[in-house]
């Protein structure tokens, strides 16, 4: 069983390892971020747990049986009744469903525990995975954008519209 909840102080470790496991995994589809990142991963966490705070982000943890974080699913920039949505699983949960699942819950507290309504992302064009899952959740494409100057696409989800497998 996979938990989902609200990141808190409590999970810097879990989120780091989870995030140093994954490194190689996930530079396969977006950028690398850096060693700093990985060096200054304490005042990273502390810096988010503060834009969950004021209301501009929401983390979100994937959290297995034993404890250890095996995704995250994030609300960014959070404004107008709107969010930017991404996502990341660990290598050794992908491709059982666990990635549209937990999309799919955040997208419930999205529309009813955050008051928001709509959601927005951008996938890389080489990320079928990513991709299904949104499509999968309710997600349109609405067009082309880039990722660090690689193509990718662009979607969107009205969460008034009432549709969807939410």
């Amino acid at each position: 069983m996979i938990e989902l909840r609200r990141m808190s102080e409590v999970d810097e470790a879990t989120v780091l390892a989870f995030e140093l496991e994954n490194r190689a995994y996930f530079a396969q589809s977006i950028s690398d971020r850096g060693d700093e990142f990985f060096e200054q991963y304490s005042r990273e966490h502390r810096n988010q747990l503060a834009e969950q705070e004021a209301g501009t982000c929401v983390f979100h943890v994937l959290v297995d049986s034993d404890g250890a974080v095996v995704g995250r699913v994030n609300l960014y920039d959070v404004r107008e009744g709107a969010a930017d949505l991404g996502y990341r699983l660990a290598q050794r949960v992908t491709g059982r469903g666990v990635a549209s699942e937990a999309v799919t819950r955040v997208i419930q507290l999205a529309r009813d525990v955050y008051g928001l309504s709509a959601l927005k992302a951008v996938v890389s064009d080489t990320n079928v995975g990513s991709k299904r899952v949104l499509e999968k959740t309710g997600f349109n494409v609405t067009g082309p954008a880039e990722i660090n100057g690689r193509p990718a696409s662009r979607y969107e989800l009205d969460l008034t519209a009432g549709r969807g497998p939410w």
